[in-house]
C-alpha cells in the first residue's frame, strides 16, 4: 500500500489511500456511454454480422463492431487494435470471452468509416486482420486451449487446429446462413480447460496409451506421493523396479484404470504421455449452454478418434464440414445443433452428417447428481 505524503490522517486512514495492488476498477474502463446508461439498457439488435446496437431507456445508442481475433497475440497487433481505438472510439475498446475484438462508438454516423477501416488492413499474406463477423446465426470464434505452443500434456495443438477449421469456415463467419448460432470449441487434451463438453461442435486432442516410465530417474526427478496422489483414478501404486542389477523405487500403471489424462505427468517429467502414433483428435457434437427452448446439454462423442494429420488436419476439417452443411441444411430455424440431433433423431444425425457410427459413441453415462442437480432455470416444480 501507499500514501499521499502530504500526510496521514490517523482519524480517517481510509482518506487519500492509493494503492498498487491488484487491477484497477473495471469501471474506469467503461466508455462513457456505457457508464451513463449502465442498467438501463432496453435492447439490442444485430443490424449485419458482426454489427450491433445497444439502445438505452435514455435513448442512447452504443454501435459494437466485432471482429475475429486470435487468441495469441503479438505486441505490434495489439498495438494496433490499441490506434484504431484511439482514432474512432476515444481509447475504448474490449475482448470478448471468445477472442474477439469489439469496438464502440457513440453514433452511427461512426460506424461505416470504422468498418471500413478494419476491412482495409490485411497481413502481407492478403488475409484479413480484423475480419468482421462472429454474431447472429454464423459461425463464433473458435475458443481454445495452448496446445503444443505452451501446455505439456496436449494430444494435439491448438491454433493450428484451429487455424485450419477457421479457414474453411471463414466465409460463415461473415455470414448468418445457419438455423441458429455455432459455436465451436477446441481443446488440446481431457482436463478440458477449454469447456467443450458443452459446444455446438467440439474439437478435442486424445491421448489413446498410458504414460511411459522413466524408471531410471523417476525417484531422482520426482516425489513418488505426488505422483500417486495426482491420479483421478487411482491408477498408480508405488513399486520397486530392478535397473541395471539395481532395485530403485518407482511407480507402477494399471493401465485398465488409466485415462490417459497426463496429471501424472504435470507431477513427475519421468511419466511422459505424449505418443505420435497413440495422440489424436475426438470430435464431439451437440453441447451447449444456453437456456434457450431447451434444457444446457453435454457434447456427444461423434467421431471416436482421427489422427494427427499436421499441418493441415484434413480428415478433421472434412469432418466437421460435413456436420455444420447437413446442419444447414436439416435444422429448423432458432434449433441449435443439439436440438436439431434430439429431433431427428442420433441415428439420423450421423446419417445425415455422413459420420461413421460403432458402439463405442454410445452415450450410456449418468452423472449420479443427474436427476437432482437443477441444471437449468427450465424447470418445473
Amino acid at each position: 500500500m501507499a500514501f499521499i505524503s502530504s500526510g496521514y490522517n490517523t482519524e480517517k486512514p481510509m482518506e487519500n489511500r492509493i494503492t498498487d495492488i491488484g487491477p484497477r476498477n473495471f469501471e474506469e474502463f467503461y466508455p462513457p456511454v456505457i457508464k451513463k446508461n449502465k442498467g438501463k439498457w432496453l435492447y439490442h439488435e444485430i443490424l449485419e454480422p458482426g454489427v450491433l446496437v445497444h439502445v438505452s431507456e435514455t435513448g442512447d445508442e452504443v454501435y459494437t463492431i466485432r471482429v475475429g481475433g486470435c487468441r495469441l497475440m503479438s505486441v505490434s497487433h495489439i498495438r494496433e487494435i490499441c490506434e484504431i481505438a484511439d482514432k474512432h472510439c476515444d481509447g475504448y475498446v474490449r475482448w470478448t470471452t471468445r477472442n474477439n475484438v469489439e469496438f464502440m462508438v457513440d453514433s452511427k454516423d461512426k460506424v461505416e468509416p470504422l468498418k471500413k477501416d478494419l476491412e482495409s488492413r490485411k497481413f502481407d499474406a492478403g488475409s484479413y486482420k480484423f475480419p468482421v463477423g462472429g454474431t447472429g446465426a454464423g459461425i463464433t470464434n473458435i475458443i481454445h486451449t495452448q496446445g503444443w505452443i505452451h501446455c505439456h500434456t496436449p494430444a494435439t495443438d491448438a491454433s493450428g487446429t484451429v487455424k485450419v477449421v477457421m479457414d474453411d469456415l471463414f466465409e460463415d463467419f461473415g455470414k448468418m446462413r445457419f438455423p441458429a448460432q455455432v459455436r465451436i470449441s477446441m481443446a488440446c487434451c481431457l482436463n478440458m480447460c477449454g469447456a467443450v463438453h458443452c459446444s455446438d461442435i467440439a474439437i478435442l486432442g486424445y491421448h489413446r496409451k498410458p504414460p511411459m516410465l522413466d524408471h531410471e530417474y523417476l525417484d531422482k526427478m520426482c516425489e513418488i506421493p505426488l505422483a500417486i496422489a495426482a491420479c483421478p483414478t487411482a491408477a498408480i501404486k508405488p513399486s520397486k523396479v530392478d535397473v541395471k542389477g539395481k532395485e530403485v523405487k518407482s511407480v507402477a500403471v494399471n493401465q485398465e484404470r488409466c485415462m490417459f489424462c497426463g496429471n501424472c505427468y504435470t507431477m513427475c517429467p519421468s511419466m511422459p504421455l505424449a505418443d505420435k502414433e497413440g495422440d489424436g483428435i475426438v470430435l464431439m457434437a451437440g453441447g451447449k449452454v444456453s437456456n434457450r427452448i431447451s434444457n444446457p446439454k453435454f457434447s456427444k462423442v461423434v467421431v471416436g478418434f482421427l489422427p494427427n494429420e499436421m499441418p493441415r488436419w484434413p480428415s478433421m476439417v472434412k469432418s466437421i464440414r460435413q456436420i455444420v452443411e447437413a446442419y444447414a441444411a436439416g435444422a429448423n430455424k432458432y434449433e441449435r445443433i443439439g436440438d436439431w440431433a434430439e429431433r431427428i433423431g442420433w441415428e439420423r444425425f450421423f446419417e445425415k452428417c455422413q459420420l461413421e457410427f460403432t458402439h463405442h459413441l454410445i452415450d450410456d453415462f449418468r452423472d449420479p447428481a443427474y436427476y437432482t442437480w437443477r441444471q437449468t432455470t427450465n424447470f418445473k416444480f
